[in-house]
């Protein structure tokens, strides 16, 4: 089955790069985006499947993506859902706070590998 990866990040680069990453031969995911925070709870509001993964900038204009992660954490639909942190905040207390916030943080500019086994990792797991 595929899964669904929304990308939430205000460069389109970054979610060109990541769709070229995650969306290979294999078929295994379908990535989606979000230029903004706002955008991402709307889609998170329509009534149709959540995501199965969410990377999420944390550095965004308007809504930041502390924000973000609070708010769907706080909803019973969607506090599930994975989120990783992918963001070029690296320093220190961003990370250790990331990391207790998220399910993964990885740190721009990302090597692809780890963000393949990072996105495996976690839609792989079981879920408790």
């Amino acid at each position: 089955m595929v899964k669904t990866i929304l990308v939430v990040d205000d460069y389109s680069d970054i979610v060109v790069s990541v769709k070229q990453v995650l969306e290979d031969t294999t078929g295994e995911y379908r990535v989606i985006s979000a230029d903004s925070g706002e955008k991402c709870l709307q889609i998170l509001q329509q009534d149709t499947p959540l995501p199965d993964l969410i990377l999420l900038d944390i550095m965004m204009p308007g809504m930041s993506g502390w924000d973000v992660a609070a708010r769907i954490k706080q909803n019973d639909r969607w506090r599930d859902v994975p989120i990783v942190f992918l963001t070029a905040k690296g320093d220190e207390m961003s990370v250790g706070i990331g990391h207790l916030a998220s399910d993964d943080y990885i740190v721009k500019p990302f090597d692809i590998m780890k963000l393949k086994e990072c996105v495996q990792r976690i839609l792989h797991q079981p879920r408790l």
